[in-house]
C-alpha cells in the first residue's frame, strides 16, 4: 500500500499568518498615543487612525495594508483547508486592502467606499471558517467541522455585536477591536494546527 502526503502550509503562509494580528494590533497601539487631541479606543474606530486629517495617519495605513496582504497571502498557502475557504478569506484580505487605500474624509467622517469595502471585509473574515473545514483523519484539528464552525460562530456573534454598537453609537471601538483582532488571530491559529511535516495518509490500493 501506498501513501499520499497530506498538504502542509509553506513557511511563508506561517510567517504571514503570525504577522497579520502583529500588524493590526500593533497598528492600533502605535498610532493611538500618537494622536495629538486623543484618542478613545473605546468609542472611535480603527479606521480612525488611518483617517485624512488623522496625526501619522500613515501607521495605521501601512497596519490595515499590511493586515490585508498577509490574509492574502495565507490564503494561497493555506493548503489544507477547503477552496471556498481559502477564497473567501482571500477576498477579506483584499477588501481589507481597499479599506486602507480608501480612508475616511476625517476621523470623525463617514464614507460609503470605506463602508462598504469595510463591510465586505469584516463579513468575509468571519464567514471564511464555515467554508473551510474538510473531514477525514488527516484534517487539522483546526479544519475540523466541530472547530470551523464553532469558530466561524463565534466571529459572525463578534461582528453582529460591532454592528449593533454601530447603531447605538455606543463602544464600537471596543466591539470593532474585538472583531478585527479575533478574525485577524484565527487565521494564524488554524495555520499553527498543520503540522509542519505533511502527514501520510493511507491511499486506495492500486488496481491490477
Amino acid at each position: 500500500m501506498t501513501t499520499v502526503a497530506a498538504p502542509a502550509v509553506p513557511w511563508w503562509a506561517r510567517v504571514s499568518s503570525l504577522l497579520a494580528p502583529v500588524l493590526l494590533m500593533g497598528g492600533w497601539s502605535v498610532a493611538a498615543p500618537l494622536q495629538v487631541g486623543g484618542f478613545d479606543p473605546v468609542r472611535q474606530t480603527i479606521s480612525a487612525l488611518a483617517a485624512l486629517g488623522a496625526d501619522d495617519r500613515w501607521v495605521m495605513t501601512v497596519a490595515i495594508a499590511g493586515t490585508g496582504l498577509c490574509h492574502v497571502v495565507t490564503a494561497l498557502g493555506l493548503r489544507p483547508a477547503a477552496t471556498a475557504g481559502r477564497a473567501v478569506l482571500a477576498v477579506g484580505g483584499a477588501a481589507t486592502l481597499v479599506v486602507a487605500a480608501v480612508p475616511l474624509p476625517s476621523p470623525a467622517g463617514g464614507s460609503v467606499g470605506h463602508g462598504l469595502a469595510a463591510l465586505v471585509a469584516f463579513v468575509s473574515l468571519s464567514a471564511w471558517p464555515l467554508l473551510a473545514w474538510r473531514r477525514g483523519t488527516s484534517v487539522p484539528w483546526g479544519l475540523r467541522p466541530a472547530v470551523s464552525v464553532a469558530a466561524g460562530v463565534v466571529l459572525v456573534a463578534l461582528i453582529a455585536a460591532f454592528g449593533l454598537a454601530l447603531r447605538a453609537e455606543s463602544e464600537v471601538g471596543l466591539t470593532e477591536r474585538l472583531a478585527a483582532g479575533a478574525q485577524a488571530l484565527w487565521p494564524a491559529v488554524v495555520v499553527a494546527s498543520v503540522p509542519l511535516r505533511p502527514r501520510a495518509a493511507p491511499a486506495a490500493p492500486a488496481m491490477t
